[in-house]
C-alpha cells in the first residue's frame, strides 16, 4: 500500500467492484480499494444452484439482524449482506431486475436531477452482456453477463406464464426492455454458467492494473476529515491500525447497512444520536441513516401433481450429480438460480406501473435450500414492491466491530398491509388459472383457511420475509433528509461522495443488484466529468390504468 492515493473506495461490493475498474482505466489514476471480507473463489459462490449457502454464511456474509420489527409481532429479521470480493453480489439470488422506467422518474421527481429514466438507461446498456444481443433498451459488450438459465425447459415455468395471462394480464417479452408488466421469462446474472457478480465481472479483470490496489480483510473504522474534508480513512488490517491519505475522494460504497453506519462513526449524522453514541458530531446531517427501505415477501406453495419439480432433486445423490456436472460442463441445473419466469403486476385500478412482482419456482423448499414437504411441489414468491413504511441504521457505539442498531419499521403504513393482502387474492386467482390445471395440486401455504382481512394480515406477520432489498438510507436529492446530493457528494463534506443502494431516494419495483450496478456506473462517469447523453425510448404501460387493474378479463 502507499501512503496516498488519488481515490480509496470502501466496499468491494456491487458497486466498489464497478468504481475500481471504472476509476482505474485511467492509469494516470491510484486508486485503494477496501473490503473487510476475502475471496470469493469458493465453489458455493460461483455455482449459482449454490446460492442459498453463501447468504447463510458468516465467512461471506455480515449476519445482521433487526430490531424486534413492532408491526411483525416483534419478530426479529435476518439481514445479511456481503463480506466478501463482489459484496451481495456474491450471495445474492443473481435475479436481474432493473426497475419500472418510472421507478427512476420518480427518483428525479423527488429532487435527484437526471436520475430519471433516460439518463439511467444509457449505464444499464453499458454494464450489461444481453444473452439475446443489444437493441435499444438493452446492452451487447458490457461486463455483466445477463441470460434466462436454462431457458425454462421445465414446463411449470411457461405454466406460470400463461397462467398469468389466463388471469387477464399481457405476457411481456422483456421486463427490463419497453415493458415491465406482465409474464415472462426472468434474467438472472449468469455468464457461462457461473456467477456474473460485480466481482467476477468488473474488478478482476482490472487488478492487473498497477495503479489498483485491492485490500482484504480491512475493517474501516472511520473517515478521516479535516476542515469538512475528507482526508483519507483509518483501517484495521492484519492486527495494525493503518491511516492512508487521498489526493482527491473518498467515496464509501458500503452498502446500505454499512454506509450510513460508517458516515455515523465518523461524525457525520444526527448530533443527538451521535453523542449517545460516544462519538463526536463533526457534522451534523439528519438524514444519515433515515429512509430506510426495503422488499418484503412470502411464497405461495402448491403441491404438484406431476413428477416435474426439483424436489425429486434434492437427494445427496441427485446434488452430488448437479454439481459435478456443473465442475465439468458449467451447466445443467447447477448453472441456474432457478428463478426462470416471473410476473410484474399493479396491485389495483390507479397504480399507475406494477407494484407487485412474482419469481416463480419450480419446487416448493425454504430459503436455505431444505424441502418444505416430503413430495413435489412449486411455488411462488410474491411481494409489494412500493412500500410507504421507513425505517433507520442508527449507530449504538464509537467501537466500529460493534452492528447498528436496524429498524425497517416493515408494515407500519397502512397501503403496505393493504398491499399484502392484494398479493394473496391475486395470486391465487392466477394459479388457478386453466394453464395450471394440469400441475396443481392442494394448496401448501397459506392454505385455504386463510381467507379474510384479519386471517391474511395474521398470516403476512407471522410468515413474511425479507426479500434482502435494504436501501435509500443514505437518500439522494434535495431536501432536509438528503445525505447525498444528485452528484452523489455528501452534503457539507468535500471529498466525499457514497456509491451504492444506500442513496437510492426510494427503492425500485424489482431487486436491487441492477440498479445499484448502473448508479455505480454513472456515478464513476460523474467523478471523472463526462457522463452519457440521456436516451429517450417508448416505455408501454396500461395506457387505461386509471379504470382498470388488468388489461383483459381472466378466464376464471
Amino acid at each position: 500500500m502507499q501512503a496516498v492515493y488519488d481515490y480509496i473506495v470502501v466496499g468491494a461490493g456491487s458497486a466498489g467492484c464497478v468504481l475500481a475498474n471504472r476509476l482505474s482505466e485511467d492509469p494516470n489514476t491510484s486508486v485503494l480499494l477496501l473490503e473487510t471480507g476475502g475471496s470469493d473463489k469458493s465453489i458455493f459462490i460461483q455455482m449459482p444452484t449454490a446460492l442459498s449457502i453463501p447468504m447463510n454464511t458468516k465467512k461471506y456474509a455480515w449476519q445482521f439482524e433487526t430490531q424486534p420489527e413492532p408491526y411483525l409481532n416483534n419478530r426479529q429479521m435476518h439481514c445479511p449482506r456481503g463480506k466478501v470480493l463482489g459484496g451481495s453480489s456474491s450471495i445474492n439470488g443473481m435475479v436481474y431486475v432493473r426497475g419500472h422506467a418510472k421507478d427512476f422518474d420518480e427518483w428525479q421527481q423527488t429532487g435527484a436531477t437526471n436520475w430519471d429514466y433516460a439518463h439511467c438507461l444509457p449505464y444499464f446498456k453499458k454494464a450489461e452482456s444481453w444473452a439475446f444481443g443489444a437493441n435499444n433498451y438493452r446492452g451487447g459488450d458490457g461486463p455483466l453477463g445477463v441470460n434466462n438459465g436454462n431457458q425454462m425447459q421445465n414446463p411449470l415455468y411457461q405454466a406460470f406464464v400463461d397462467a398469468g395471462v389466463d388471469a387477464g394480464y399481457v405476457a411481456t417479452e422483456d421486463y427490463n426492455g419497453e415493458q415491465q408488466e406482465g409474464f415472462g421469462a426472468m434474467h438472472m446474472t449468469v455468464k457461462n454458467g457461473r456467477r456474473a457478480s460485480t466481482s467476477n465481472a468488473y474488478l478482476r479483470p482490472a487488478m492487473q492494473r498497477p495503479n489498483l490496489t485491492v485490500v482484504t480483510h480491512a475493517l474501516v473504522h472511520k473517515v478521516l476529515l479535516e476542515d469538512k474534508t475528507a482526508v483519507g480513512v483509518r483501517f484495521a488490517h492484519k492486527n495494525q491500525i493503518k491511516e492512508i491519505r487521498v489526493n482527491k475522494e473518498v467515496i464509501l460504497s458500503a452498502g446500505s447497512i454499512g454506509s450510513p453506519h460508517l458516515l455515523q462513526l465518523s461524525g457525520i449524522g444526527n448530533k443527538d444520536l451521535l453523542e449517545k453514541a460516544g462519538i463526536e458530531c463533526q457534522h451534523e446531517l439528519n438524514g444519515v441513516g433515515e429512509n430506510l427501505q426495503d422488499h418484503l415477501e412470502f411464497y405461495f406453495q402448491f403441491k404438484c401433481t406431476q413428477p416435474i419439480t426439483l424436489n425429486g432433486e434434492l437427494d445427496w445423490w441427485s446434488k452430488l450429480k448437479i454439481g459435478v456436472r456443473w465442475i465439468l460442463n458449467k451447466d445443467g441445473l447447477g448453472s441456474t438460480n432457478h428463478f426462470e419466469s416471473c410476473g410484474f403486476i399493479r396491485s389495483k385500478t390507479g397504480v399507475e406501473w406494477p407494484d407487485l412482482q412474482y419469481h416463480f419456482l419450480p419446487a416448493a423448499m425454504r430459503y436455505d435450500g431444505k424441502e418444505a414437504f416430503a413430495g413435489h411441489g412449486f411455488q411462488v414468491h410474491i411481494g409489494h414492491n412500493k412500500p410507504k413504511s421507513r425505517g433507520s441504521i442508527q449507530v449504538v457505539s464509537n467501537q466500529p466491530d460493534i452492528a447498528p442498531q436496524i429498524t425497517f419499521n416493515y408494515l407500519q403504513h397502512q397501503d403496505d398491509i393493504q398491499g399484502f393482502r392484494d398479493c394473496v387474492r391475486l395470486t391465487r386467482e392466477i394459479i388457478n388459472q386453466p394453464a395450471l390445471d394440469s400441475y396443481r395440486g392442494e394448496e401448501i401455504q397459506p392454505g385455504t383457511h386463510i381467507q379474510n382481512d384479519e386471517q391474511i394480515d395474521a398470516f403476512v406477520r407471522e410468515s413474511v420475509e425479507s426479500a434482502y432489498h435494504p436501501s435509500c438510507s443514505c437518500k439522494m436529492g434535495t431536501d432536509e433528509l438528503s445525505v447525498v446530493d444528485p452528484e452523489t457528494k455528501v452534503y457539507g463534506i468535500k471529498g466525499l461522495r457514497v456509491v451504492d443502494s444506500s442513496i437510492f431516494p426510494t427503492i425500485p419495483n424489482g431487486n436491487l443488484n441492477a440498479p445499484t450496478i448502473m448508479l455505480a456506473e454513472r456515478a464513476a462517469d460523474l467523478i471523472k466529468g463526462s457522463v452519457l447523453a440521456p436516451e429517450l425510448v417508448k416505455v408501454t404501460g396500461d395506457t387505461h390504468w386509471k379504470t382498470q387493474q388488468r388489461a383483459n378479463q381472466p378466464k376464471r
